[in-house]
């Protein structure tokens, strides 16, 4: 209780000092509206906030898996060939400076205005902490352990499954973690290039109706998925990398 209090605290006079702000200065709510104007929002538009959530939640999901499965899959690659890991990374390097929100009208007109672009959108979003920080785990194995490995005559992938991935896991998770933060970002970018649903088209739809109250409630919500995704990351990274948590836990 000592530790989630304070955080609380100062959300809750947070959301306080903003409503009487907003209700002493007479602010219209569609320019900024106040929290209790957005929670009327919410209950106003519940069921089109609930099935717009649940759209936006099956793209980040899976273009999120779609990014991790396609990250470790070439980060694996990268780490057996020094020749393709020279060649490529300065190319994924660069591919981050191309803006996502100019990619995702390309992507819908080449893969039409279903699920599919919003996917990738978000994988490409994704995809670069994760691939980064898988290949600069598994470079930093420990050398003791390698050379170990080698006097008992462990073959390559022996090294690799015993060694090599297990030490590589906090560095992967790490960037999964930093992933996670970006999928619904990546979703609602998605949305707006040709969707009708989603949250990034109920935030389009109440922008020309200057619906801000509205626009409010789907920003909090999709925060509210990508701090779900992250305590779901760093809940797999507990359980399956039980070791680096506990040593995190006591520095």
């Amino acid at each position: 209780m000592s530790r989630t209090w304070p955080p609380l605290a100062l959300l809750a006079a947070a959301v306080g000092i903003w409503e009487l702000v907003v209700r002493a200065a007479h602010v219209p709510d569609y320019l900024f509206p106040a929290p209790t104007a957005v929670a009327s929002s919410f209950g106003g538009s519940a069921g089109l906030l609930f099935h717009a959530t649940l759209v936006t939640l099956r793209e980040i999901l899976l273009g999120y898996l779609l990014a991790v499965a396609v990250a470790l899959a070439l980060a694996v690659v990268l780490h057996f060939s020094a020749a393709l890991r020279r060649a490529l990374l300065p190319i994924l390097v660069l591919s981050q400076t191309v803006p996502t929100v100019l990619l995702a009208p390309i992507l819908a007109i080449l893969l039409g205005y279903g699920i599919e672009p919003k996917l990738v959108v978000v994988a490409i979003v994704c995809f670069f902490p994760i691939v980064v920080n898988a290949v600069d785990g598994l470079r930093s194995a420990d050398p003791e352990l390698m050379r170990m490995m080698r006097t008992l005559h462990g073959g390559r992938l022996a090294i690799f499954r015993r060694v090599e991935l297990p030490g590589a896991l906090p560095a992967i998770f790490s960037g999964a973690r930093v992933a996670a933060t970006y999928a619904a970002v990546g979703a609602v970018f998605g949305e707006w290039a040709g969707s009708s649903s989603g949250l990034g088209f109920v935030i389009l739809q109440a922008q020309p109706a200057l619906e801000t109250a509205r626009i409010f409630a789907a920003v909090l919500v999709l925060s509210a998925l990508a701090l779900a995704l992250y305590a779901l990351v760093a809940l797999a990274e507990r359980l399956l990398v039980p070791w680096h948590s506990e040593a995190r836990a006591h520095t």
